[in-house]
């Protein structure tokens, strides 16, 4: 898969994920909670780090830029799934710790399907004829 056919289907899920930022944004019920507050600034981390590159058209870097935040990303979805029920086992709560870990194992296998590096083909030796 190539890095411009990646980034759309990247985006609709990190479109998932902010959902569930948003949700837990607006809980009342984490407002004094620092751990779990860390989990939708997280998500707001990543999905930022990305708009630069996005605005650019640099999907190569968008790729790099969402790489760099995958681990974080994964700590924080790990950590609200093992701990939403200390706030609530609402089913809402379930969902969004269900949603959140989805995201992840989907925006990492789609990273898995684009190669590293620049996205664009290899130079032309010297003398080949496309040089």
């Amino acid at each position: 898969m190539t890095h411009e056919e990646a980034v759309p289907q990247l985006e609709g899920v990190l479109a998932h994920a902010w959902m569930v930022r948003t949700f837990l944004k607006h809980a009342d019920e984490i407002a004094e909670d620092e751990e779990m507050l860390d989990v939708h600034r997280t998500i707001f981390d990543v999905c930022r780090a990305v708009e630069p590159a996005k605005q650019r058209g640099d999907w190569a870097e968008y790729i790099h830029r969402l790489r760099g935040k995958m681990s974080k990303l994964r700590r924080a979805a790990t950590f609200f799934a093992e701990n939403f029920r200390r706030v609530t086992d609402h089913t809402n709560w379930q969902m969004a710790a269900l949603s959140l870990t989805t995201c992840v194992a989907r925006l990492e296998e789609i990273l898995a399907q684009v190669p590293r590096g620049t996205g664009s083909p290899p130079p032309s030796a010297p003398g080949s004829p496309a040089s």
